[in-house]
Order: structure tokens, then sequence, then C-alpha cells
């Protein structure tokens, strides 16, 4: 220390300081000496929860909040490479018209793993949409300032293999299309 002499007892500093990690109810902590993953991973889980419920009720603010600032969302066409704020722009007008999309996670298909700080997440998820069918969410979150916020979202249509080779030949045939 800068010889500033102490007024407690030298453990002091670290209980404070696991007094307030304990009091912030923050699942993961820099140099914190456990991470709670269950806790972790439910904290990931219910940011993805209200991303779907936001998107279904068309509630655009609530829906963009959940976003990290310098978020990528990707859409199911390879086109659809957007920052969080091209994407706002793209989404404006169906929230504004009440229109939002509605996916709904099937059950025990969210995957959930972190990186060993605990302040990275990546997942998966498998989402039913009434139009589309089965697609798959994949992406990552980061823990911003205590709160679980997401860095990058991809929205996907899974190919079944048996149809792979036709549905890449539909791909190229398209005019413009690499391959074609």
């Amino acid at each position: 220390m800068s010889g500033r002499r102490s007024n407690g007892p030298a453990w002091l500093p670290a209980l404070c300081a696991a007094a307030i990690v304990t009091a912030t109810g923050a699942a993961c902590s820099p140099g914190a000496a456990t991470f709670d993953r269950t806790r972790a991973t439910a904290a990931v889980s219910s940011v993805l929860d209200q991303l779907h419920h936001n998107a279904s009720v068309a509630d655009e603010e609530a829906y963009f909040t959940l976003f990290a600032p310098e978020a990528i969302f990707l859409g199911t066409d390879a086109t659809e490479r957007w920052t969080v704020q091209e994407f706002r722009a793209y989404a404006h007008p169906y929230f504004a018209a009440g229109r939002g999309w509605t996916y709904v996670v099937r059950s025990g298909t969210r995957h959930c793993e972190f990186d060993p700080t605990g302040r990275v997440a990546w997942f998966d998820e498998i989402l039913d949409n009434a139009h589309y069918g089965e697609t798959r969410g994949t992406g990552v979150l980061r823990l911003i300032d205590g709160d679980w916020k997401i860095a990058q979202y991809h929205l996907t249509i899974p190919v079944p293999n048996a149809l792979a080779d036709s549905v890449v030949r539909m791909i190229q045939g398209m005019e413009g299309r690499p391959g074609s």
C-alpha cells in the first residue's frame, strides 16, 4: 500500500468485496473464486426468452435493449448481416405496425457454454416459427456492467442432409449467386 495505515483487519476488503458481489446478485465476476454456471445459464436463457417474447409482442424498445452496442444480427439470407442500428432500421416498420415475429424455443434444445472468465456465453437453440417451421438460433452474449447482452445472433433454417444437394443447386441456379 502507499504508506497509509489500515483501519481494520487485512481480510476486511476481501469480505466487503464478497458481500458486494453477493448483494448485486452477480452470477460471475472477474477474479471471482467460483462461477455459478447454473445461475449464469438461467440469466442467459432469460435474455433469450425476453428477446423472443419482445419480438412476438412487437416491443421494439425492449427488444433492442437486449443487444450490445456492437451487436451483429445475421438473418437467414446470406445478405442479411446487420449492425444493431441497421437491424433496428430494418425491423422498425414491422414493430411500428404492431407486427413482430414469433419464434418459440423447443423445450430442452437450448444449449449454453461459457468462456473461462464467465463473461462470454455462446448458445444454440432450436426454434419453431409458424411460417418457416424449424429454425435454429445461435449466438454470443457478453456480460456488460452485470447484464448479459447479445453481441451476435444468427437465425438459420437447418437443411436436412438428404435435401442439401437439391437446395444447393436451387441456390446456385439463382441469378447472381455464386456457382450459377
